[in-house]
């Protein structure tokens, strides 16, 4: 895949060194470095892919986030929680934003289309770090959330609430489940 990737972008003039090329592969598998995903491998897993017997492959879910204001979003998304612009859709002038966020391995789908998401969701993001994401966040001093950490059953879990009532519980677990 590597290999692939970067005779792709050669042809367009993009030359990558092999290794960066083995990190972005890491990446697209959800997992954070070449030799996590490696070592998976050797071990005859599927690279956390979720494979089974019939060949069926459950790969990353990517929630779809509604949202009602751009500037709103992108103040709470990339400013407060860090994330970044991947792409952004419209199907013309004056129409509905739809767009893809990501930080790490996490994406998002913010989207204005009434039909694609109702406002007040709830999701869950297992995660590792997050005593220091709860530290950066904290660090923003952003005025409408201060989020705390609370340690429950074998987990630190982390809670957002975004302008648009939509939820985001970030969890880490530290113990047995």
């Amino acid at each position: 895949m590597a290999k692939a990737m970067r005779e792709a972008l050669a042809a367009k003039d993009v030359d990558i060194p092999h290794s960066e090329a083995l990190e972005i592969v890491a990446k697209q598998f959800g997992v954070a470095t070449w030799n996590i995903l490696s070592a998976r491998i050797g071990e005859g897993g599927d690279a956390g892919a979720g494979a089974n017997e019939d060949g069926i492959v459950f790969e990353q879910a990517v929630p779809m986030v509604r949202i009602f204001d751009v500037a709103k979003a992108h103040e709470f998304y990339l400013g407060f929680l860090g994330f970044k612009v991947d792409w952004e859709h419209r199907y013309g002038d004056n129409f509905p934003l739809y767009t893809q966020v990501s930080r790490g391995g996490l994406r998002l789908h913010l989207t204005e289309h009434a039909g694609d998401a109702s406002p007040g969701g709830n999701m869950v993001v297992y995660m590792t770090g997050i005593r220091a994401f709860q530290k950066e966040l904290i660090g923003k001093n952003y005025r409408y959330m201060k989020p705390g950490i609370e340690d429950e059953d074998g987990r630190l879990e982390t809670a957002i609430i975004d302008p648009f009532g939509n939820r985001i519980r970030f969890m880490e677990v530290i113990g047995p489940r």
